[in-house]
């Protein structure tokens, strides 16, 4: 086994930090630890490869994890690994003394120091130097010249020494030994520093309650040599005025007098504090104030009162002053402490006090702002906090006062029902005087409310005219079958006859009081196979489920042959009859005539029932073809839809037969219209005017009227024209008659002739698409033209007579 007197371990300590502001270390557990530093470390030769052997141990001041390492000098054999994060060192290669592992060189490197400067040029260069220097023969410690040690900077600082031998040879070739101590320099404190105060300014404060010895501040330093501090001592140097004392150990300041003998509201104190030598000056500032300790109050006329109430009528105007509150506000501070704001808490924007803001006292008036908030009809009374807090105060005191308003009614509201509408629900049948409301409408009005009740249907009801309590008049016999729905109006007045009106509904309940009842109580039916025959009863109730009947079949003979839709009262013969066969088969015997009883029951409470017996004669059906065959076929048993079907189809065609007479005859009369014609003709000169003209009206002469109107095929009037030329001569052209002379004309000769606008006429013949009209018709359709043409040529005879021709 051999030791190791300075074990010449390199470890390199890898930290991985993010901040560098401290340098990790190693701890320095001793000789004999088994962790730390490795800086005395021994190990036996036979110790087996593998085996831990050491524990490097260090830490860093920020938290940051740490990583291990060892470096070997360069050329040497390494014979220890470590572990990066736990620090175990184990043995990786045999010991041998006799090899001399002391010639090993291993550097232990705790720390590389790093510098980084961000400027450029030689001022970015870093070099690094110690404050220490030792004696290279006789290990003696020195503080580098110029150098100086600082114990308020710097109080303890670690120096690494490297001792080493002259060097020899060892196996042909020279070798140096060396070894390593760290030495802690703990730095004596000298008495180099003044004290000096701490936590200045200084403000203290004097209040109206403090007596004297009472502690106005405490002033607090320390000696700047920490090392080895020294007592401090306390005192007043100027600004006391003689009422101010302090302790010269604790540096307590104390009052000497009583507050209200202090002349002045401020006071600078000058306080020196000193230790063996030196000494440090501070000025306390001290400032009289008035302390805090009156809240508002609120005065009536008998002192202190929390609560005022006025009695006053509703509606006030507004801008009203309520004189009947007498309210004084006061605060017995003095200063900023005795400033206070006015708040009236409540109904909002109903009141608003003045004034607002106040200074010791003041008289507190409270104004009407909204008078529409001060209603008896909303609340008989009104309540509200008037609220008094001081302004710039810490405390922030505050008191309050209840004022309480007892309102009067006044007539200022016409009486008003609950609602606008009510409704009501009774049950048909009942008896006269019956309540059709069981609670009475409550109105809001002035002094006594009187009812009436009015308005269609409402004499069958009458009202209370005191509780307004609505019933049937006593003869009043309700039927929901003859009218179910009342509606009148209910008046509500007051003393003073103002009034309000609500409406009223009245329901009348369907009561079961109808049974069903079929038409006769013998029906007789004929049924074809396969074709339902219906039968039908009626009930005289208002409302479902009171009128809805069901039918069923009581007895049948034969039994067990029909079947009857409950809803529709439809029978039906059984499925598996299908033809007169079946039906003779059953019977035996010719006759097919079936009876049954059918029931027709209410769903009403309690139901009614009735039954009818209906005779069915069954015959089997004979196919008919055709649309018009089918519908006849399945409504032989309703007549009524087959004649309504035969009378809608009349209507149609004789809708359209007018239609298009109509159509013909707007077209005939637009085209016989005398359609006018505007020409000018100027006058003849009086020398040349015609003979008197004679009135010779052309006679015509028609064995038809209408034939001159009459449309001829022209084909075949030119194939008569060609046949007739030969037997007789062509008649002359017609010529128009000779126009009269004019009247004598009292114009003068030098006028010029003026032009004259003239109507003429042409009629326009057409032939009309009814050729084969009768000849009544005709003529008078020509008669009337002819005598139309006769008119317009006796206006023209007329016309020339006055001196106008055409």
């Amino acid at each position: 086994m051999f030791v190791c007197d300075w074990l010449r371990l390199l470890a390199l300590l890898l930290l991985l930090i993010w901040q560098m502001d401290y340098a990790p270390y190693f701890y320095d557990n001793g000789p004999s630890s088994t962790n730390g530093n490795m800086a005395l470390f021994s190990i036996s030769e036979d110790t087996p490869v593998g085996a831990q052997v050491y524990v490097l141990n260090g830490t860093d001041p920020e938290g940051d994890p740490v990583r291990y390492g060892l470096t070997f000098e360069k050329g040497s054999k390494e014979y220890f690994r470590v572990d990066s994060k736990s620090g175990n060192v184990t043995l990786i290669q045999e010991l041998d003394r006799e090899v001399s592992l002391m010639k090993k060189h291993l550097i232990l490197n705790i720390f590389r120091v790093q510098a980084i400067d961000k400027d450029m040029g030689s001022g970015g260069s870093v070099s690094y130097y110690l404050q220490f220097t030792i004696d290279g023969h006789s290990g003696i410690l020195r503080v580098k010249p110029g150098e100086t040690l600082d114990y308020e900077t710097t109080p303890t600082h670690f120096v690494t020494v490297v001792a080493k031998d002259g060097g020899g040879k060892y196996k042909g070739r020279h070798q140096v030994m060396t070894s390593t101590a760290t030495i802690t320099v703990n730095v004596m404190d000298a008495q180099d520093m003044p004290p000096s105060f701490v936590g200045t300014p200084y403000f203290g404060y004097i209040y109206e309650v403090s007596v004297p010895g009472s502690e106005i501040f405490t002033v607090y330093a320390k000696d700047g040599d920490q090392g080895n501090p020294r007592p401090m001592h306390y005192g007043i140097i100027n600004g006391s005025d003689g009422v101010f004392d302090i302790n010269s150990t604790s540096g307590c300041i104390t009052l000497t007098t009583f507050p209200s003998l202090l002349r002045n509201e401020l006071y600078e104190i000058k306080v020196k504090v000193q230790d063996l030598g030196d000494f440090d000056i501070t000025t306390v500032t001290v400032r009289v104030v008035d302390l805090n300790n009156h809240p508002p109050t609120f005065y009536g006329e008998n002192g202190p009162q929390s609560k005022f109430e006025v009695t006053m009528y509703e509606h006030p105007p507004a801008g009203e002053i309520l004189r009947g509150f007498k309210i004084t506000v006061n605060d017995s501070d003095q200063g900023a402490n005795a400033k206070f704001k006015l708040r009236l808490v409540g109904p909002n924007r109903v009141l608003r006090v003045v004034p607002q803001t106040v200074l010791n006292e003041a008289q507190v008036t409270i104004i009407v702002e909204d008078a529409s908030g001060i209603d008896y009809e909303k609340g008989p009374t009104l309540s509200f906090k008037l609220l008094a807090v001081e302004i710039d105060t810490p405390e922030r005191f505050s008191s309050t006062a209840d004022i309480v308003i007892n309102l009067l009614d006044t007539n200022d509201n016409v009486p008003k029902f609950t609602s606008e509408y009510y409704i009501a629900r009774v049950p048909e049948n009942s008896p006269g005087g019956s309540s059709v409301v069981t609670n009475q409408y409550p109105v809001w009005g002035w002094g006594e409310v009187k009812y009436t009740i009015y308005g269609s249907g409402s004499d069958l009801f009458s009202i209370h005219p005191s509780t307004g309590l609505i019933s049937t008049q006593p003869w009043t016999s309700l039927d929901a079958e003859v009218r179910s729905k009342y509606n009148f109006y209910v008046k509500a007045q007051d003393s003073e006859g103002k009034y309000s009106l609500a409406e009223v509904f009245v329901t009348v309940l369907d009561m079961n009081d109808h049974p069903p009842e079929f038409d006769e109580n013998l029906l007789e039916k004929t049924m074809i196979i396969g074709t339902p025959v219906r039968v039908e009863a009626v009930d005289d109730d208002a409302e479902s489920p009171n009128n809805v009947i069901e039918y069923s079949i009581m007895k049948a003979d034969p039994d067990n042959a029909f079947d009857i839709n409950a809803e529709t009262g439809e029978i039906n013969l059984k499925p598996y009859i299908k033809s007169m066969e079946i039906v003779q088969n059953i019977t035996k015997q010719k006759d097919c005539t079936w009876s049954l009883v059918v029931q027709a029951r209410d769903r009403g409470s309690p139901s009614f029932s009735t039954t009818a017996v209906v005779n069915i004669d069954i015959t089997e059906a004979t196919h008919l073809n055709g649309p018009m065959a089918a519908f006849l076929f399945r409504s032989r048993d309703n007549p009524m839809k087959a004649l309504g079907m035969v009378i809608g189809i009349i209507s149609v065609l004789v809708g359209v037969t007018v239609m298009i007479s109509t159509a013909i005859y707007m077209r005939n009369s637009k085209s016989n219209r005398i359609m006018p014609a505007r020409r000018i003709i100027k006058r003849r000169p009086r020398d040349q005017q015609p003979p008197p003209w004679i009135n010779k009206m052309p006679v015509f002469k028609f064995n038809n009227p209408a034939a001159k109107f009459a449309v001829g095929d022209p084909e075949a009037s030119t194939r008569e024209d060609s046949s007739s030329s030969a037997s007789r001569p062509k008649p002359p052209p017609p010529s128009a008659p000779c126009l009269p002379p004019p009247p004598p004309s009292n114009t003068r000769p030098s006028e010029r002739p003026r032009a004259v606008p003239t109507i003429s006429g042409a009629l326009a013949s057409k032939g009309s698409k009814k050729a084969k009209s009768g000849r009544r018709k005709e003529g008078n359709i020509s008669s009337a033209l002819v005598s139309e043409l006769k008119m317009k040529l006796e206006q023209k005879i007329i016309e020339s007579n006055k001196g106008m021709y055409y």
